[in-house]
């Protein structure tokens, strides 16, 4: 009698670790690029003699310009996609930050922030699909690597300017066209290896594959609950991101050059913060990581207005690593909740997550006009406090 061989278990697919890393590089450029207009903003208003409340407006050009696109490029990417979209956004991003460092009055530097942004609105939903697509099933593995280079790139962003450009000219700008120059030729070999792969998968192929959706009421409910984390988050990152070197050098009477390398050190931090949560995530479920990254960093949002300048840096970098874990789980959370529709969500809440970012700048810059940073950052502590609707939130198929 023979005994048949046992079947010998099916082996997992491998992430494509260097498509990952090639993503998670153009988008660490990509990010760089738009990151340099933030960290000008002491500059540009000095030498343009802007109010708060421009300085505000030229932040909702550029993010108003990324968000609401966002979602249409994602659709249409879902249906058609684009191998050679991320290329065509470097491109965009490269005539504005040209515009820019030439742009000599305030409507330039809102259409140069708006190309920047345009770019954007191209490069991240395919982007994630292509981290998606390249992830062998690992998707907050995935998102994260993708994430923290954008991350990276925009706590680069003010390290660069404040060593090249903020003791020089604004023409110095200039010289970072060699970034998306760069990342221009990176991303097109990403779509070389896209095109490929769906050459041999055919979207219809994964939608029958894919497992059913939760009905449509508690979807439409978890998506919304995200969407208010999403304000929560963005609304308290667009006070830091914006107006924390305007809060050092005011508060603390810092030089713009210090107040920049602490801009730095806080947006490392959120570097740090988000390679952790897609891979906790992978483990221990997306919505736990969504309710500890934003509910847990309550007691430090409130902390902070009142600290000296040593404690403020150290605080803003225990914010920056817990709420930046966030952002991968519920990006791969709502590609849970929509499987059909992965270009379309990532367009969503990337394009959510920018105009919540323009619209707190401007909201909050008005607000600082009349009130003070000081008032501004007390009032922005209790933003987190949201988190606790992450209580609500569904399990998803996975």
């Amino acid at each position: 009698m023979t005994t048949a061989p046992a079947a010998s278990p099916v082996a997992k697919p491998s992430p494509a670790l260097g498509i990952l890393c090639a993503l998670s590089v153009g988008h660490l450029l990509n990010d760089t690029v738009q990151s340099l207009l933030p960290a000008l903003y002491p500059l540009l208003k000095e030498s343009l003699n802007l109010t708060f409340t421009q300085i505000g407006l030229i932040t909702l050009a550029f993010q108003l310009t990324a968000s609401l696109l966002q979602p249409v490029v994602g659709l249409f990417t879902d249906r058609h996609p684009q191998p050679y979209s991320l290329a065509a956004g470097m491109v965009l991003s490269l005539v504005g930050l040209l515009l820019l460092a030439f742009a000599t009055t305030f409507s330039a530097v809102l259409i140069a922030g708006g190309l920047v942004g345009l770019g954007s609105s191209i490069f991240h939903p395919e982007a994630s699909r292509v981290a998606r697509l390249a992830s062998g099933g690992r998707h907050g593995f995935a998102q994260s690597l993708f994430q923290v280079g954008g991350n990276a790139g925009s706590a680069l962003g003010p390290l660069l300017a404040a060593l090249f450009v903020a003791q020089h000219s604004q023409s110095r700008v200039a010289w970072f066209a060699v970034v998306p120059i760069v990342g221009f030729i990176l991303l097109t070999r990403v779509g070389h290896w896209y095109h490929a792969q769906l050459a041999f998968t055919h979207a219809s192929t994964h939608r029958a594959a894919l497992p059913a959706p939760l009905p449509r009421r508690r979807v439409i409910a978890a998506i919304a609950i995200l969407t208010v984390l999403i304000f929560s988050k963005y609304f308290y990152m667009a006070c830091l991101g914006s107006y924390y070197t305007f809060y050092l050098i005011e508060k603390f009477q810092v030089s713009i050059q210090t107040s920049q390398l602490l801009l730095f050190i806080f947006l490392g931090a959120v570097a740090a913060g988000t390679i952790i949560g897609g891979p906790v995530g992978d483990r221990i479920g997306r919505k736990a990581v969504i309710w500890v990254s934003i509910l847990g960093v309550v007691p430090f949002t409130l902390i902070l207005p009142h600290a000296n300048l040593f404690w403020t840096a150290a605080l803003t970098v225990v914010i920056g690593v817990v709420l930046a874990s966030a952002f991968s789980a519920i990006l791969v959370y709502a590609q849970e909740l929509m499987p059909h529709r992965v270009g379309l969500v990532s367009g969503i809440f990337f394009g959510f997550a920018f105009g919540m970012g323009g619209l707190g700048s401007a909201a909050l810059g008005i607000l600082a006009d009349y009130q003070g940073l000081d008032y501004v950052f007390k009032v922005c502590a209790f933003l987190p406090l949201l988190g606790f609707l992450a209580f609500f939130l569904p399990k998803p198929n996975r």
